[in-house]
């Protein structure tokens, strides 16, 4: 599994991840399942988590999966809402999860971000939060996340790109790469309708020199051939399919002839 650093957090952290959006959000009798994933993380190197208050039950559960080897682990969770009474107690209930500490603490969707920005600054310098950053999921946002991009508090963003979502390309990932800006990737898969589209074994034949054997493994390996994108966070429940995401994770990587094909087969 390759390394990369996350733009200049000063982390360093794995290129292929797992968010927990509707997977970790889950009673605590499923809580177990959801442990043998991250186990697999765990023994493929993949030890980046992402998580937020938005998706329920996820940070707990993450947390619980995570007792005994925290310290082994990139977590990155997100604060989300207007209120400032509510982000603290947010805030209080990830540290908890996560054993007083986040890696990556970011303002989800950019809610109320000044305010929150100021929030995790104080909690930065009390050392309780590594890295500080910011997300959106729609391009309708991508304007004020660029002006965002300019706080120099703020090391990460976390936005979608995957072959049929490509806004990030105009203006986010120059500017994340000029501004030296960690990138991590939400909806590599496209929330699941990539893998709707039945691509043929022997469609992925040119790229097995690369590693590829599965289509996922060659919409993970276009994102991350671009070495501007730091880390993709798919979201999965099954330990072979995080074992194979995990390999899309290793060198070679694909050039632009191989992106292109990528590409061609989405749009076949």
């Amino acid at each position: 599994m390759e390394h990369r650093p996350l733009g200049a957090s000063g982390l360093v952290v794995p290129v292929v991840g797992m968010g927990t959006w509707q997977t970790f959000d889950v009673t605590q009798p499923e809580a177990g399942a959801r442990r043998k994933v991250v186990d697999a993380c765990v023994e493929a190197g993949a030890m980046f988590f992402d998580s937020s208050p938005m998706y329920g039950q996820a940070e707990r559960v993450l947390g619980q999966a995570l007792a005994g080897r925290r310290d082994a682990a990139i977590v990155a969770t997100k604060v989300w809402t207007p209120d400032d009474g509510q982000a603290d107690r947010q805030i209080a209930c990830a540290l908890e999860c996560f054993d007083g500490r986040v890696d990556v603490y970011q303002v989800h969707n950019l809610v109320a971000w000044p305010r929150r920005l100021d929030q995790l600054a104080e909690l930065q310098e009390r050392g309780v939060v590594r890295a500080i950053g910011v997300t959106h999921y729609s391009s309708a946002a991508f304007g004020e996340l660029r002006r965002c991009m300019d706080d120099p508090r703020v090391s990460t963003v976390q936005v979608p790109y995957n072959p049929q979502e490509r806004e990030i390309e105009d203006v986010i990932l120059p500017a994340a790469a000029d501004l030296g800006k960690g990138v991590i990737i939400m909806r590599p898969l496209g929330q699941g309708a990539l893998l709707d589209r039945r691509v043929p074994s022997a469609a992925l034949a040119p790229l097995h020199p690369f590693g590829v054997t599965s289509w996922p493994q060659a919409l993970l390996k276009w994102i991350l051939s671009d070495p501007r994108c730091h880390v993709g966070i798919p979201a999965t429940t099954n330990v072979a399919h995080m074992r194979e995401n995990a390999a899309a994770g290793q060198p070679p990587w694909f050039g632009p002839e191989e992106r292109a094909y990528v590409e061609s087969l989405v749009t076949a």
